[in-house]
Formats: C-alpha cells, sequence, structure tokens
C-alpha cells in the first residue's frame, strides 16, 4: 500500500473492518493500540485533497516564504513587464535599468493571507530574479541577489500583521562582495547567513559580513562545466556537528565554515545531475532528541541527465531515483538508492509536522528553463523515513494544475502546503501549453482526512519563545487514544525557490511527562532545543502530533 493506491476493492474490506472496530471502540471492546492501528490505517488509506485557494494572485511566485505572523511573502522578478496585480495607492516603479517597463505601476511581490485568502501588494525595486534568501532571529527575512540591478542587493522584509503596512527595504548602503544568481542561503549560529554560489561564481560569502571576505570554494568550479553548470542553487545543510553539508551536481564536502576547512569530500552520488538546471531536491531529515541530535541524514531526489538543458524539446527523461546519505556515519558512508514511483525533476520537498516528506510539482522530462519543461507531474508523493526500505512511497491525490519551473510549496502553521507559481516562459504567458500560472491552492496531507478538524490536537496554552535546554510545558487538547505517544515537533520557515526550501529543517523534541489535567487535555512536558547548532535563533512552528500522527494547527515559537 505505501507504492500506491490500494484497489478499491481491498479499500472497501478494510473500511468495513474499521467501521467494526470503530463501533467496538464506542462500547470499550477494543484496547488503546488497536485504537491507535486503526487511526493509521485511515491515514494510509486517505490521499489527501486540494483546493483553489485563488484564481488570480496576480503574480507567479518564483520565491516563497511563510512569516511567523501566518502570512506569506510572495515574490517574483522585476525585469518582465507589468504583473496582473496594480500596486496600491497609486504608486510606480520608474527604473531606468528594467529592460521591459521603466515606468511600471504593477507589483511584483505581495502578502498573501491564508483564511481571508487576501492579496496586498509589496514594492520590489530591483531585479530579484533567481535570488535567494532566509529568516534571520527576529523574524526578518533576508533576500539576497538576483538579475541586472539586483544582482548584489540586500533586501529586507520585517513581516506584520494583516492590518500592517510592512514592504521591502532595499540596502543603500550595503551589498554582495560577490553579485550572485541562483545562490543559496542557510542561517547560521551566529545568526549570519552564509550565500553560497551562483552562476560564474565560485565563492561563498556571509550576510552581514562583519568585515570578512568572499572565500574560494573549490567544490563550485569542479562541479562545473561551464556550459550547463547543473551546480547552481547548490543544497546547504547545517548539521548538528556544526558543520555544513554542501552537495552540487552530483558532488558533496561537508565544510566547517567557522575555519574555512573543507573537511570531507563525500562520494558522488549515483546517476543524473541534482542541482540546477538538472532540478533536483534536497531535504536533511528530522533530526530528533532521542538520538542526541546526532546522525543527520540527507535525502536528495530527482534530477535530469546532462544535456537535458541543452535540448529545449525537453525529450530527455527526469530521474528516477532518490539518495539517501549519513554525511557523519565515518568510513561506511555512502548513498543508499531507492526508487520513486514516477520520474520527476523540480519537485519541491516539504518536511512535514508527522516527519513525513512530501515531494510535489515538477516535470517527467526537461529541465528548469524556458519551455524545457514537459509532462507535468502533478501526482505527489509522501516519502516515509521510518519505514523499510522499498516501502517508504506512498502516492497521492493529483492536482488538476500542472507546476513546473518555478513553482514552490511551503508548509503552512495549519498544516496545508501552500502551493504556487510555475512559469516556464520568460515572460507572463497566459495563453497555450504551460502557460504562467496564477493561482494558489492548497494541499491537505492524508493526516487531515483522519475525522476532521474536531478531531485534530489542540493548542490550549504555549509559550511564544523558549531558551535553549529550557524545561517547557503546553497544555493540549486531543481526544486521540495514547496521548502519552504525542510528539511535539518544531519547524522552521523555508524561502522556498527553484525546488529547494533554504533553511529547512525539522525537530522532534523530547516529551519526558504527558499528564490528564482535566478531561482531554494534557500538560506535555518537553525541552527545548540545546544550542544554535541543532536550531539557528529563529521563529519555528510547534506542532503537537497525537497517537495516529495527526497534526494540530501550529503555534509560533520564538527559539534562542
Amino acid at each position: 500500500m505505501a507504492g500506491g493506491r490500494c484497489s478499491s476493492h481491498h479499500a472497501l474490506k478494510i473500511f468495513r473492518v474499521l467501521l467494526v472496530l470503530e463501533i467496538m471502540t464506542a462500547v470499550g471492546l477494543v484496547p488503546d493500540d488497536v485504537v491507535s492501528l486503526t487511526g493509521r490505517f485511515r491515514l494510509v488509506l486517505a490521499q489527501g485533497s486540494w483546493e483553489v485557494l485563488v484564481q488570480n494572485a496576480g503574480i507567479s511566485s518564483m520565491h516563497t516564504a511563510v512569516t511567523h505572523f501566518g502570512n506569506v511573502v510572495l515574490l517574483d522578478r522585476t525585469n518582465i513587464g507589468p504583473s496582473q496585480i496594480p500596486l496600491n495607492g497609486g504608486r510606480c516603479r520608474a527604473n531606468p535599468a528594467d529592460r521591459v517597463s521603466q515606468q511600471d505601476c504593477t507589483a511584483h511581490s505581495a502578502v498573501f493571507t491564508p483564511g481571508s485568502n487576501s492579496i496586498r501588494p509589496l514594492f520590489i525595486f530591483t531585479d530579484t530574479w533567481c535570488s535567494s534568501g532566509q529568516f534571520i532571529g527576529d523574524g526578518t527575512l533576508v533576500q539576497t541577489g538576483g538579475d541586472s540591478d539586483g544582482f548584489s542587493k540586500i533586501r529586507t522584509f520585517a513581516p506584520c500583521g494583516d492590518d500592517g503596512e510592512c514592504d521591502w527595504v532595499e540596502s543603500t548602503d550595503t551589498q554582495l562582495q560577490n553579485g550572485r544568481w541562483y545562490a543559496t542561503n542557510q542561517l547560521l549560529p551566529d545568526g549570519r547567513q552564509i550565500v553560497v554560489g551562483g552562476r560564474n561564481v565560485f565563492t561563498l560569502e556571509y550576510v552581514p559580513a562583519n568585515g570578512q571576505g568572499a572565500i574560494n570554494l573549490p567544490l563550485l568550479t569542479q562541479t562545473d562545466d561551464g556550459v550547463q553548470y547543473d551546480n547552481l542553487y547548490p543544497y546547504l545543510h547545517l548539521l548538528p556537528n556544526n558543520q555544513l553539508f554542501i552537495f552540487a551536481n552530483r558532488d558533496s564536502i561537508l565544510y566547517d565554515w567557522q575555519t574555512d576547512t573543507v573537511v570531507r569530500s563525500l562520494p558522488t552520488i549515483p546517476g543524473e545531475p541534482r542541482n540546477y538546471p538538472a532540478a533536483g531536491s534536497s531535504v536533511m531529515l528530522p533530526l530528533t532528541s532521542e538520538s542526541g541530535w546526532t546522525n543527520p541524514e540527507i535525502l536528495v531526489c530527482g534530477g535530469a541527465p546532462y544535456g537535458a538543458y541543452l535540448n529545449p524539446a525537453g525529450e530527455l527523461p527526469a530521474s528516477q531515483t532518490c539518495g539517501r546519505i549519513a554525511p557523519l556515519a565515518g568510513a561506511a558512508v555512502d548513498w543508499a538508492m531507492e526508487t520513486m514511483p514516477m520520474r520527476r525533476n523540480m519537485g519541491d520537498m516539504v518536511l512535514l509536522p508527522t516527519r513525513d516528506v512530501l515531494i510535489v510539482n515538477g516535470a517527467g522530462s526537461g529541465a528548469q528553463g524556458w519551455g524545457n519543461a514537459q509532462n507535468p507531474v502533478q501526482t505527489p508523493v509522501l516519502y516515509h523515513p521510518q519505514a523499510a526500505a522499498g516501502t517508504r512511497f506512498q502516492s497521492l491525490t493529483a492536482s488538476d494544475i500542472p507546476r513546473v519551473y518555478h513553482s514552490t510549496a511551503n508548509l503552512l502553521p495549519d498544516a496545508r502546503i501552500l502551493v504556487a507559481g510555475s512559469n516556464t516562459h520568460e515572460f507572463y504567458t497566459l495563453t497555450g501549453d504551460l502557460p504562467t500560472e496564477l493561482r494558489i491552492e492548497a494541499f491537505s496531507p492524508p493526516y487531515l482526512a483522519a475525522g476532521g478538524a474536531a478531531d485534530r490536537p489542540r493548542f490550549i496554552d504555549a509559550p511564544a519563545s523558549l531558551a535553549y535546554a529550557a524545561t517547557f510545558t503546553v497544555t493540549v487538547a486531543t481526544a486521540a487514544a495514547n496521548p502519552t505517544a504525542m510528539e511535539l515537533n518544531l519547524a522552521s520557515a523555508a524561502f522556498v525557490t527553484h525546488s529547494f526550501g533554504q533553511g529547512q529543517r525539522l525537530l522532534k523534541l523530547g516529551v519526558s511527562a504527558t499528564t490528564n489535567v482535566e478531561r482531554n487535555q494534557y500538560a506535555v512536558t518537553s525541552t527545548a532545543p540545546p544550542n544554535a547548532v541543532v536550531a539557528p535563533s529563529s521563529y519555528y512552528m510547534l506542532f503537537a502530533v497525537d497517537s495516529v500522527g495527526v497534526p494540530s494547527t501550529a503555534t509560533w515559537v520564538k527559539i534562542g
């Protein structure tokens, strides 16, 4: 069943069994462990559902990030002519460097509010095409680079609630040391961001620099052929030993950012190139307190064969493999390869509150680039990291909307996945095959089909901030059986662009006690992450996940 949908005949049989179990449960004839198993069967049988939230957002979001106010920053490039949403207040953008519209009165960024589904235009001046970003400790989104007049820019967005007027601020006195187009950012334990790579840029630097210059990174030179690249938007993951896992093309290293030292070169992943424009994706699998926050694992899925970018017809088939590696495993470190249910590149990988991975969006052939994508893959897949090899994939309900180049997927605080963007054309093209996509939709994973909102855990009380290693208690309402099996999981808010969630991480906290305080309400005692290496100081979504794998709506917590 983990590999796909069961037949309707077998599904009917299983649902009948579940119905009998639920009746027996109601009269007290079924023990708690069977109740828990029943709930998990319901989750596996469910396939998830889609909902279009906005028919026309006005812009096609190339870059998407969820703020700690729960609203969502949508960001496209500016150098494309008018969007479909006007700037408010009669504002216009007068930019002689713009190659299409030197006088532009439309927005190229906006704030979207789930729930009300409202959109407020934002003002961005320089070109953010294929730029990068990350939230910092106070919740500000720091955004770097782009193309043309945005090549060396540093921009900030300090978010606000729906009644605020927060907007982009572009620095006039600080810029990147090397202009960067197709780079990647990662928040570090010291509060700075490291910014790595870019097209024809083989260095890394820090924002703020604090007097430190750009540093050459040989991995970027070694993995660049000067023609197709395949090493842009490198994958960065901050490991719990304070080293960086950096992956480009098919190769990866462990990098000590404090001493500028390549600690180790790791084995080459089998198969195709995995970075832009071949366009796989990557996550660091959830870290857990049970392991002492050690033994991280990296998952890389999808990609395209060399030459896919150079063949604009999009005929070369995408990769069908994932590689999984434990980079700190000593001499035994190597890639374990797995086969996805279907070929996919340009897929977005999202860490879910349940510690599973959702793979969504993408194409079955071609590569990133204008018109290079063909055969959209509209069926999302769940990857269950804790399951046995060969049983980890579960195909879910397909979307009606193809999402290929320049599409995004972000975890929302209500545990849905916000899916936006898709533009495989140089400019907005609203007709023909794979038109510029202006709709925003939400995917509800199977865990939201377990019985409705009334059956989900719910925070009654939770702290707004946590010091490192601090013991804390939350109060959670839940009607699920076996409440002592509840999890408390922290999810960061990623900056998602080009099939990679920059800064994405998920942490399973240790639960030391669960006490019934009144009917269906429990005091759950836990311990915050130990340090800024495990959880760089920022805002995180705290989820309570019940014993059958159903998450609460998150509460935002400032860590550190």
